[in-house]
């Protein structure tokens, strides 16, 4: 998958086809497999690059970045994993032979005197395949692989997912308990470091070293009173290129209008009304940079920050281009100079208290909280979703940026099946990309944690929440003759009781909690996903009272045989078993 982008969509890969790749290049002989990512990470302080590369670098990885697995994807690559290793005395002694089974279909076997192995393929995208292998029929579904560790069974398909689905939650105990305080950034501020005076526009990590994200371009321009837009006239304009990232004009101090670039196109091409006043007006432009390139054809003579022209356009003279007159450039904000994100930093200015604080609308503000950390092991982000964009730090060390960008993309419905490709499935259109910002428990002491916000363009503070990442849902969907590598085994090892054969639908909520109620269940035919199942027309009414025996346990499994529900709903016909059920903190 593609890097995530602040405004793009979250890319997905089924794990239905991460699968297929993954045992396709065994079954030819593969034997070294690298998942990226298999567990996701966090992009802490600044070290997003691309740029626009989001804070979160999860990556829909079979463990997220905040360790948790992300089921089905973790379960169903366990199980392969597992049978994998079933065959590796086959696989490790000789090559496979190939056979065709059909247009689409084929076997690669691997025997030895050690063992036998065989991968059946079917590479039909759209429909499943009957194919007789060593005198036995088999049912392949689309764009799949089942593998036979004994050459006869079929322990594992690709396409058939029997471990459970996971939903997960960012769960708040409420509005936020947090007291917020605000400090207001200088614009420009003079006094703030050292400062170069040049003429001309200079290229921004030139100037900055990446000591900080933040670059200030100041000139002035003289205005006559005499002029035609101060007597009522049409307004003054002005432009500015960029070579990006993002920016910021402010005139007087006041902030005029701002821009940001893509990661597709860096670029800036910004032109909006001014308000100037007779006399002498500054002209003060943040370049902000949103991470250092980390691809692309070489991208070490990529530029950033402000290149020009820059013109003033609508003054009586006509248009009057700024960019080779004296600009005065300041390296970063005056909050950083003071290490306002520290703990001592934070403790060495005044901040301004008040009720109506936290909806400060006005750009350029630093604000601070204390909070205390929350009981229990889950793990923790901050909802930024009330925020505009800047950067967060917790007790001095730097969780990211931030940015409130609305996903665009295609989020239209997908399959597994057929050729992967990075814009096949895309999910969170009209969403934020990212709204959670991962906070490590490590970072954190008992109590009175300092919350350091530095935010560029305005949001509401009040709405900041720290959340628990939890599990609050799991499903299952199993089918009453699933392939099961545990009942292989049973088989291998001479116990081939009937019970100890039976498919089962296994169930488990996160440590610490425990199955408080079950949303759907049923045995017979039922459709559709989890959140959405409903009953098919063959249904068992014992359904939801066998799967409420799973009420209070942590983990549960049940078997699945007409038996176990009050007999048969539906002779003749292959039943499954859909559950849906809560997972709420353990008592």
């Amino acid at each position: 998958c593609r890097f995530t982008e602040f405004g793009g969509t979250i890319r997905k890969r089924p794990v239905e086809d991460l699968s297929f790749a993954v045992a396709r290049f065994v079954q030819k002989g593969g034997s070294f497999i690298n998942y990226y990512m298999y567990h996701g990470g966090t992009n802490f302080g600044r070290t997003a690059g691309g740029p626009f590369i989001t804070t979160s670098y999860d990556y829909d990885a079979p463990l997220d970045e905040y360790g948790l697995a992300r089921e089905p994807k973790y379960g169903h690559l366990k199980e392969l994993h597992r049978t994998i290793k079933l065959c590796e005395p086959a696989l490790v002694s000789v090559d496979p032979t190939v056979t065709s089974l059909g247009s689409m279909q084929e076997a690669h076997v691997y025997r030895s005197p050690s063992g036998c192995a065989a991968f059946l393929a079917n590479y039909n995208s759209n429909s499943h395949a009957k194919v007789v292998f060593d005198n036995e029929h088999y049912s392949l579904p689309p764009w799949s692989i089942s593998i036979l560790p004994d050459c006869k069974t079929v322990v594992y398909n690709t396409a058939t997912v029997g471990v459970q689905t996971s939903q997960m939650q960012m769960w708040s105990n409420g509005a936020s308990s947090m007291m917020w305080e605000r400090y207001d950034e200088e614009v420009g501020s003079l006094a703030a470091a050292p400062l170069l005076t040049t003429s001309g526009l200079l290229e921004q990590l030139n100037v900055t070293r990446d000591t900080s994200d933040y670059l200030w371009y100041m000139t002035s321009v003289d205005v006559s009173p005499s002029e035609k837009f101060l007597q009522g006239g049409k307004p003054l304009s002005l432009s500015v290129q960029s070579a990006g990232h993002a920016l910021h004009i402010f005139i007087n101090g006041q902030l005029q209008g701002s821009a940001s670039g893509t990661r597709e196109d860096k670029r800036i091409s910004y032109k909006g009304n001014v308000n100037l006043r007779a006399g002498t007006n500054k002209i003060s432009l943040l370049s902000v940079a949103c991470g250092l390139p980390n691809i692309g054809v070489h991208y070490e003579t990529w530029n950033t920050g402000v290149n020009g022209p820059v013109v003033l356009h609508g003054l009586d003279e006509g248009s009057r281009d700024l960019t080779w007159q004296t600009w005065t450039y300041q390296v970063g904000l005056k909050g950083e100079q003071m290490n306002l994100n520290s703990l001592e930093g934070a403790s060495s200015v005044e901040w301004m208290q008040g009720s109506l604080i936290a909806q400060n609308q006005m750009p350029l503000a630093w604000y601070r909280a204390y909070f205390d950390t929350p009981s229990g092991d889950e793990p923790l982000a901050l909802d930024m979703g009330s925020m505009g964009k800047g950067q967060i730090w917790i007790n001095g060390q730097s969780i990211g940026r931030y940015s409130l960008a609305y996903a665009t993309g295609d989020c239209k419905d997908y399959s597994y099946t057929g050729s992967f490709r990075a814009t096949k499935c895309q999910a969170g259109c009209g969403q934020p990309t990212q709204r959670w910002y991962h906070v490590p428990k490590s970072w954190l002491q008992p109590s009175r944690n300092l919350l350091v916000v530095f935010e560029e363009l305005g949001g509401d503070t009040s709405k900041i929440s720290l959340v628990k990442r939890s599990v609050s849902s799991v499903c299952a969907d199993v089918s009453e003759f699933h392939p099961s590598i545990k009942n292989w085994q049973t088989e291998s090892s001479g116990e081939a009781k009937p019970e100890l054969r039976r498919s089962k639908v296994h169930l488990r909520c996160a440590p610490g909690q425990s199955i408080s109620a079950i949303k759907f269940a049923s045995f017979g035919t039922p459709s559709g996903t989890c959140g959405s199942f409903e009953q098919g027309e063959c249904h068992s009414t014992k359904s939801q009272t066998v799967l409420e025996k799973c009420i209070g346990k942590q983990r549960c499994a049940v078997a699945i045989s007409p038996d176990n529900f009050g007999g048969d709903p539906c002779p003749n016909v292959m039943k499954r078993v859909a559950v849906e059920a809560v997972c709420s903190p353990g008592t």
